[in-house]
């Protein structure tokens, strides 16, 4: 090989290689520039959810009444929470609410979106849509006013009974130990319902016609379409009303607050409305913390599993 092409080799090995390192610092410069953008968020989200969440399970390891000295127990708050009876009655009260927050508004959704799909059109479907989710924007504090209300010994359902001659079922439905936590659900139920019809609504949009075309021309009925083309397309719908759902129900607050305060006794307590009643009123900061993690760790169990078996590979 002659000097000429040795020469032109070299250039030539020299100039990829420029363009290797041009290339590679342009990768870097956008991996910086992208990480600039995102930092404001990230540090806001370190500060105000990563950084409660390490000192809430700090607090969790100590007694402390939010004022004098902390003492260490280690995880005597943990043994406390797993093993008191009114503790583990106020937890297993929030998954009696996953029945109301969550299969009732996502089966219902359900039907009433595959009902509005075929009927509600043009105007009358924006009417229908806006009125279903109406519940989703009132605050739930409002709501719990408004079904207080509803709910009482004069309120408007005991008013219908007694017209209607059923007199007798009259009752103080959120004062009663039997009826007061299904008519808390009852309440998430209708603030979730129209969140849930309007997703799901919306992902029967993206199904393709075709498919409920062939249905028909295979001799398929209303009821045959749904079970076969719309459920299996709405999967990640779903599993997204689902999670959103079952989180609701989990971390319940606002609407117990408001309606029951957590009564009668200790029927419509919550998690959430007992983390605030032990830190607040108790002064037991470290058993409010350590019930709060546990709750955390519930709802990652309830909502990890969810995703997976809804995502889009697993179909």
């Amino acid at each position: 090989m002659t000097e000429r092409s040795l020469l032109r080799v070299g250039h030539r090995r020299t100039a990829a290689l420029g363009l290797r390192t041009s290339r590679s610092r342009g990768v870097r410069r956008a991996h910086l520039i992208g990480w600039l953008f995102v930092a404001p968020a990230v540090v806001m989200y370190a500060a105000f959810v990563l950084l409660p969440l390490l000192l809430t399970f700090q607090y969790s390891l100590y007694r402390w009444d939010g004022v004098g000295p902390s003492q260490w127990v280690g995880l005597k708050n943990y043994v406390t929470v797993l093993t008191d009876s009114d503790l583990l009655g106020v937890i297993f009260n929030a998954f009696k609410l996953i029945v109301f927050f969550s299969l009732i508004p996502v089966t219902l959704g359900l039907a009433v979106a595959s009902v509005m799909r075929r009927v509600a059109t043009g105007k009358f479907g924006t009417v229908s849509r806006t009125v279903l989710f109406l519940p989703q924007i009132i605050p739930l504090v409002a709501a719990g006013i408004a079904w207080k209300w509803v709910l009482s010994t004069t309120g408007l359902v005991n008013q219908i009974l007694t017209a209607i001659g059923l007199g007798d079922l009259t009752r103080a439905w959120l004062g009663d130990f039997d009826t007061a936590l299904p008519a808390v659900g009852v309440i998430g139920a209708w603030v979730l319902i129209g969140l849930c019809a309007v997703l799901l609504l919306t992902g029967m949009s993206k199904i393709d016609p075709a498919l409920y075309e062939s249905a028909r021309i295979d001799g398929a009925g209303a009821v045959q379409e749904f079970r076969s083309i719309t459920v299996p397309s709405l999967r990640q719908e779903i599993g997204v009303c689902v999670t959103v759902t079952v989180i609701a129900a989990l971390a319940a607050f606002d609407i117990v607050y408001i309606a029951t305060g957590g009564g009668p006794g200790l029927v419509t307590t919550v998690p959430g409305l007992q983390i605030y009643q032990l830190a607040f009123a108790g002064r037991q900061v470290g058993l409010a913390s350590a019930l709060a993690v546990v709750l955390f760790v519930l709802v990652l169990a309830c909502v990890l599993p969810i995703q997976r078996l809804t995502r889009e590979d697993n179909q």
